[in-house]
């Protein structure tokens, strides 16, 4: 079941400022500043919120906060702003009623993260989907790109919005998110090109330098050093906590999303770019010939770029700088600028081409976001817009005139709706209204408004008027005109009561506004009033070849130029004001009205001075008098009796019946007096909140006697069950415990009586022991005695044989011992295992001189056979090559001895992993048994050619060693015999059969290193085939070897080793090779 709860529960201070009592301004900052000391920064005035900027950031906008808030009433939990955008969006889902939320405050108040908070609330409430949610992420995300261009560093705040605006979201009948449309009002283009001392120009300047890239730069012709602009104050150039380079990325993320294409996010930074290079553009005078001055670009540069970046030719440009032509029906006039007029024209260029840009962002961004199906929508409305301003210096100009001149509107339709709004609900309800006295400003607005003698048309008339116009002449105009009406003040007008009033300087008017006195400065009224834009200039920014130059100065046109006045600010703003007012009018308002607790910035700090100044000018306490003017609490029935059907025993614990009827019965039962509350159709009301605290305390202290009687209740039932818990528990203890008493019982007895089961086994058995025992020892003795008796008759009997045998048996006896001992002997001085080892114990007597022989053969062919046991197949097969090696050339090749050492690895040339040899190890299909480098003897001059020699089963292949291309493939069959000398040089012949096909060349006469191995392969390898003869090795100092058709004589002769350690060979004729081989030293 889902817990119930109020506003009232938990309350710190009042939730809602109606039921504060008493109501006194101390009473409502006190409120206020208790609340907002516990962190509670949201309090009612009836459906308002008032938002108290904390400065830090809190853990109440979390997804957990949004469901907590979601399908809630509004007075259901605790003040929140979460709880009006869900009131304002389930009225528009639900009932169809289009919204508008109004978010007001001054400078850093927290407007724009409300509005924010607000839009971010919707988004996440509302439907889902792919594209519901493309829609609510271009919604959101505008908001990024028009604070970069619209926001600035104040004074009064980091992120101060310095435009106003008001955004339509469009729903479609489900209540998902189909579009939206932005309008802006009065950007602070004056900014631009100056800022006051500790603020900043805009967001974007800093952050395109911060956070563009190189490249981007450089196209843009920018350097990323501030203070080579003269647009962008440098003491405020940084700031705490504000990431610009990030901010950049952020902006241009948001664009893409928005749905800016790249070519028009160029378009807008070179824009950017050009405002700056404008404000680098210095004049210098330059006198003429008549003797006027007129003004000069000092350094053309800047100009030049500007030009580039805009695609102006810069003589157009920098004329229009000079020059200014005015036209009066036919006749043109053109006339020089001085400097000052240079400067000014300049100026007026930089905020023109920033303003209209920032126009075009705003137009370009509701392209993208504006619904596209043409069904009526409905629609939610956030209005995000300045507060009021008041200077405390008197430094208030033109810009706060208009400001709080929308906020005076502002003020005039809360009031009007507000009351609306409760007359409405009255006669819903079907209470009687009565008239609610309260003060109307609408004498203010139409001081300032007014079509005939409004400060606003007097401004506009002065300005177009011909003759000398100066804030003097518009001030007094004012002075004649407004004398006599009690909400203008003016030191030079006819009301003498203001003659000596030193806090009102001459070139100053005061005006008595809904938040209090302001007072003005009339320097500079007229000339941002008229806002001119030179024709000249206007025409030049038409002829740039920018994409985007064109559609912000369409009045450059050559072809439509309009000799009209263009209107005025003052004239534009009331215009935008009235139709803001009217779209208003038809929405059902919802109020956030944002405080800034100090000017410090910082948290936990509530300026008492500061909150009542904005107190007052946003009328808050008009505001609780208006709600408190009829009845300052209703409750729909049923959660009012589900809150108090406590306080009265009829309706506890369950009202059986209408709400209506509960509540009657529960205030009949309490005594409320009858003019204290009155019964609508669905509510009750209740006249003064003193009655609403009677009924909180009531139900406050019957909620204690509630929760003791639940107390003891559940202590009872508690300790009833735990009784009963442990009454179980003993039982199932108790048993258990007999159990294991029984079972330690029986495992006792059962241990004794096998204790003395053992015992009495124990001597039952050593009984028998003893007696099996005594009758062994008997038998054991008539044995013994019987032997004796028998030995002493045996005796008696053969001592004469025994006499005779005894030598022999002695000398068998002597002999069988010496055998022993030699055998022990030899057993602990047996030689090692290694078959190599020729030791052999000596003998000790010379009997066993042919047992000694023949047992050590048995030995050593004991452990050869051990030794041979030990072999793998390979090592057997090496050992078998090194046999047959010795069965050929031992004691026959002077060679064979140096070769028993080296082991017959095979493969040399290991052809199987060297690349090289990849060729030819594919040209061989078999196995190769061995890879050699040899030298192939040339009979012409003896000299040896590398070749490598590979040796399969089959075949032996001569090939080339650099290439690897096959020279012979020779079968083994057609090898005959193969001829080696005695000496120790590596020559042998392979001879081949005659008439075979391979014969063709002759025999080879070969040379190599690894001789004995390559022959006793070969000789292997004809002795293992069947089909075949086993191969002859001949071993002579001379033989004959077929080359072609004749047959040479290869002859060994020994040489002195002066004639070198190498084996040569040389011809001696056509028939004789002779190879001399060194001998040994």
């Amino acid at each position: 079941m889902e817990v119930k709860t109020s506003l009232l529960d938990n309350m710190i201070g009042v939730g809602d400022m109606v039921l504060l009592e008493p109501l006194s301004e101390d009473s409502f900052l006190d409120n206020l500043k208790k609340r907002f000391d516990h962190s509670e920064i949201y309090t009612y005035i009836g459906s308002v919120v008032i938002s108290m900027n904390p400065y830090r950031s809190l853990p109440i906008y979390t997804p957990e906060k949004v469901e907590e808030y979601r399908n809630r009433n509004f007075y259901e939990l605790s003040p929140h702003i979460y709880a009006l955008a869900d009131e304002a969006y389930r009225s528009l889902r639900d009932q169809d009623k289009d919204q508008c939320i109004l978010i007001t405050g001054e400078s850093g108040a927290g407007k724009t993260e409300a509005s924010k908070l607000v839009m971010s609330y919707v988004a996440a409430v509302c439907g889902k989907g792919h594209e519901v949610n493309k829609v609510k992420e271009q919604l959101l995300q505008s908001n990024p790109v028009l604070e970069a261009f619209g926001n600035a560093k104040t004074v009064r705040n980091d992120n101060s919005s310095r435009f106003g605006k008001y955004m339509d979201i469009e729903f479609d009948f489900k209540g998902d998110p189909l579009g939206g449309v932005i309008s802006n009002y009065l950007l602070e283009k004056s900014r631009v090109v100056k800022q006051p001392r500790g603020e900043r120009n805009f967001h974007v300047f800093y952050q395109l330098l911060s956070g563009a890239s190189d490249d981007t730069l450089r196209k843009l012709k920018l350097d990323r050093d501030f203070s080579k602009y003269n647009y962008l104050s440098l003491d405020s150039a940084a700031v705490n906590g504000l990431d610009d380079a990030a901010n950049f990325r952020t902006v241009r993320n948001a664009m893409q999303i928005v749905g800016f294409m790249e070519d028009e996010v160029q378009s807008v930074l070179e824009l950017v770019a050009a405002v700056l290079k404008l404000g680098n553009i210095e004049f210098k005078p330059e006198s003429r010939c008549n003797g006027t001055d007129e003004s000069r670009v000092k350094d053309k540069n800047d100009l030049k770029e500007m030009c580039e970046l805009l695609g102006i030719e810069q003589s157009v440009l920098e004329r229009a700088f000079s020059y200014r032509t005015v036209e009066a029906k036919m006749e043109k006039v053109s006339t020089t600028l001085n400097v000052a007029q240079a400067y000014y024209a300049r100026d007026a260029l930089a905020k023109n081409l920033y303003s209209r840009l920032f126009s075009w962002l705003v137009t370009r961004i509701n392209e993208s976001i504006q619904a596209q199906t043409k069904a009526r929508h409905k629609v939610m409305g956030v209005l995000d817009i300045y507060g009021f301003e008041i200077f405390e210096n008197g430094d208030n100009s033109f810009e706060q005139f208009i400001i709080n001149y929308c906020n005076e509107k502002l003020q005039q339709i809360f009031i009007e709706l507000t009351l609306r709004e409760e007359q409405e609900e009255y006669v819903r309800e079907g209470i009687e209204w009565t008239n609610i006295e309260y003060f109307n400003n609408a004498i203010i607005c139409d001081l300032i408004e007014n079509n005939q003698n409004g400060i606003l048309a007097m401004l506009d008339e002065e300005c177009l008027r011909p003759g000398t116009v100066t804030d003097e002449t518009f001030l007094d105009k004012l002075n004649t005109i407004c004398a006599d009406h009690q909400h203008f003040e003016s030191r030079l007008n006819k009301n003498s009561k203001f003659l000596n009033d030193h806090s009102l300087p001459h070139n100053c008017f005061r005006i008595q506004h809904y938040a209090g006195k302001v007072l003005y400065r009339v320097e500079g009224f007229v000339d941002k009033n008229n806002d001119l834009l030179y024709r000249d200039l206007s025409q030049a920014m038409y002829k740039a070849n920018h994409s985007l130059i064109k559609q912000l100065f369409p009045e450059g046109n050559p072809a439509k130029v309009n000799l009209k006045r263009p209107p005025t600010a003052g004239f534009q703003f009331r215009a935008s004001v009235g139709t803001l007012m009217r779209n208003l009018q038809t929405k059902n308002p919802n109020y956030i009205r944002c405080i800034k607790p100090n000017d410090k910035k910082a948290s936990h700090i509530f300026t008492d001075s500061l909150v009542c100044h904005q107190v007052r000018y946003l009328g808050l306490m008009e505001n609780v008098r208006v709600r408190r003017a009829g009845y300052a609490f209703r409750q729909p029935y049923e959660p009012c009796l589900e809150r108090y059907k406590m306080l009265c025993k009829r309706t506890w614990p369950h009202w059986k019946g209408p709400a209506r009827d509960g509540v009657e019965v529960l205030m009949a039962d309490l005594q409320i007096p009858a003019e204290e509350i009155a019964y609508g159709r669905s509510k009750i009301f209740i006249r003064n909140p003193r009655t609403l605290f009677f009924l909180e305390e009531k139900r406050k202290q019957c909620l204690q006697d509630l929760a003791t009687l639940i107390q003891k209740i559940y202590r009872g039932w508690k300790c009833r069950t735990h009784f009963l818990l442990m009454k179980k528990s003993q039982i199932v203890v108790a048993a258990w415990y007999r159990r294991y008493a029984q079972q330690k019982k029986y495992r006792n007895i059962k241990s004794a009586t096998t204790v003395v089961q053992s015992y009495t086994r124990g001597w039952q058995a050593r009984k028998l022991l003893r007696e099996l025992k005594y009758q062994k020892r008997c038998e054991e003795a008539v044995t013994t005695i019987a032997a004796f008796w028998h030995g002493t008759q045996v005796r008696r009997e053969y001592r004469k044989f025994f006499r005779a045998n005894a030598g022999k048996k002695i000398y068998d006896f002597t002999i069988q011992r010496i055998i022993q001992k030699y055998f022990l002997g030899l057993k602990s001085n047996m030689p090692s295992m290694s078959p190599i080892d020729k030791k052999w114990p000596a003998r000790p007597y010379s009997f066993l001189d042919g047992v000694h022989t023949e047992l050590r053969k048995i030995f050593h062919h004991w452990r050869c056979k051990k030794y041979r046991d030990q072999f793998t197949e390979e090592k057997k097969a090496v050992y078998e090559e090194k046999l047959e090696a010795s069965e050929i050339f031992k004691g026959k090749k002077a060679l064979y001895p140096s070769s028993v050492s080296q082991p017959f690895k095979g493969d040399y040339l290991e052809i199987s992993k060297n690349p090289k040899y990849q060729k030819l190890n594919s040209a061989v299909d078999e196995k190769v048994l061995l890879a050699d480098v040899v030298n192939k003897i040339n009979r012409a001059n003896g000299k040896g050619t590398p070749r490598i020699f590979l040796l399969t089963k089959k075949n032996f292949v001569l090939a080339d060693q650099k290439t690897g291309q096959v020279k012979a493939s020779i079968p083994l069959p057609d090898v005959t015999s193969v001829s080696v000398s005695t000496q120790k040089d590596g020559f042998f012949a392979l001879k081949l059969k005659e008439g075979s096909a391979s014969a063709v060349k002759g025999d080879f006469l070969l040379s190599s290193e690894h001789l004995i191995e390559i022959i006793t392969k070969l000789h292997r390898i004809g002795a293992t085939a069947a089909d075949r003869e086993k191969l002859k090795v001949d071993i002579s100092d001379e033989f004959l070897v077929q080359f072609k058709q004749d047959k040479v004589c290869v002859k060994f002769i020994q040489s002195s080793p002066k004639n070198g350690n190498s084996v040569s060979c040389k011809r001696k004729n056509n028939r004789l090779l002779e190879v001399s081989v060194p001998t040994s030293p």
